[in-house]
């Protein structure tokens, strides 16, 4: 063995949460940062005294236990690790952590969750025991199992997670009367949540990968569908437009606003006018394979994980959160309501959608591990459809 075990001897549960919880404060920092690769956050401590702690992104290259050992130095040897995330013990960009944290002696190690990786779980754990290490696992399991939501949905399944967000009027409407006005006061008028609520719906676009919306949308809103939050990222949000017969306007803000970012995906030709011009405007133009004219979502979902998107936030229309849902491919939702009555005359119910599509809904399983939080006068209700740590 190559540490002693004195770092355990004043170990509390309650002093390894709250390591814990600053190694899970620490991962939080490489969102939009650290994609496809998992947030990691590792803090090393002993006699209760923090010598080194770090987190990972991805351009950094080391992860965040070797930033930690680094910080420490000598006084690694000792002292216990804490870590969100199993300890890799295979080479890839850099080399197995495992190995480093045996060679600096440290005498404990204590992880909130296990890899969800398939070829690796449990492996990492399984080299420090051998060392003679002394390894806990699980304190502040669910919150780093939700940190790491997206990358395990995608490393399990090779698809991302995909979040459904919607906002709501208190009698169901997605839309709120409108007027043929396009002032700045008629626009600001068409918003159902407040400003709060948009403000963290922004911060949900900085935590995905990927945006996706269907040509409806497009057609009456002219969205930039960006990540206005600010925030660093690593790679730029994936702007998609699902629209079938490709009726994308070349003047509309998505296309003029096209920089690396936008996608269409569509189940028109490949050499037709209107997809020459959009891909000499900057948008690229998939086309989707299948029949019928509608495109696939199954199939778009696949591709979007084959580009590495380990998150898609879908925001869109009643039609297309139907066939979102009726497809099974929302993983989970995220629902805003508003305190206000639009009324059923003038606007369109969040039902709407065709016998199928709404048979297929309400046989839909209830919602798993609902929580709900208050945005200003709005109220969110968000909950799960699939356990995104495993296949399906």
């Amino acid at each position: 063995m190559n540490a002693t075990s004195s770092s355990s001897i004043d170990a509390t549960p309650a002093s390894d949460a709250a390591f814990m919880d600053r190694a899970l404060e620490l991962a939080a920092r490489g969102v939009a940062l650290a994609s496809p690769n998992p947030m990691v956050g590792a803090v090393l401590v002993r006699a209760g005294k923090i010598l080194g702690e770090g987190f990972y992104i991805y351009e950094g290259v080391r992860h965040a236990e070797i930033i930690a050992l680094e910080a420490a130095g000598e006084s690694a040897r000792g002292a216990t690790m804490y870590v969100n995330l199993e300890p890799h013990c295979h080479t890839g960009k850099t080399p197995p952590c495992t190995n480093a944290l045996i060679a600096a002696g440290v005498s404990r190690v204590v992880v909130a969750m296990k890899d969800p990786n398939p070829s690796v779980a449990g492996r990492g754990l399984k080299q420090l025991r051998e060392a003679g290490m002394e390894v806990a696992i699980g304190v502040r399991e669910a919150e780093a199992r939700r940190l790491n939501e997206s990358f395990a949905r995608w490393i399990v399944s090779k698809k991302p997670l995909v979040t459904l967000k919607s906002a709501l009027t208190l009698d169901g409407q997605l839309t709120l009367p409108q007027t043929k006005k396009r002032t700045r006061a008629a626009m600001k008028d068409r918003w159902i949540t407040s400003l709060e609520s948009r403000a963290e719906v922004q911060l949900l676009r900085h935590c995905c990968d990927a945006l996706l919306t269907g040509i409806g949308t497009v057609l009456a809103d002219d969205p930039l569908l960006t990540d206005r939050t600010g925030l660093p990222r690593r790679r730029k949000l994936l702007r998609v437009v699902l629209d079938s017969r490709l009726r994308l306007p070349l003047q509309s803000r998505f296309v003029r606003s096209a920089d690396g970012d936008a996608v269409v995906f569509t189940r028109e030709k490949e050499d037709s006018l209107k997809t020459r011009a959009l891909r000499r405007a900057g948008v690229e133009v998939v086309r989707v394979p299948g029949s019928g004219a509608k495109p696939d979502l199954a199939w778009v979902i696949e591709e979007l994980g084959r580009r590495e998107i380990l998150s898609a936030l879908l925001e869109a229309g009643a039609t297309l959160n139907s066939a979102a849902l009726s497809k099974g491919i929302v993983d989970k939702m995220r629902v805003f309501f508003a305190p206000k009555i639009a009324g059923f005359s003038a606007t369109v119910p969040a039902r709407t959608a065709t016998p199928r599509a709404a048979s297929a809904f309400r046989a839909a399983q209830e919602l798993d591990n609902v929580t709900m939080a208050q945005f200003g006068p709005d109220f969110a209700i968000e909950g799960y459809l699939h356990d995104v740590y495993r296949t399906r």
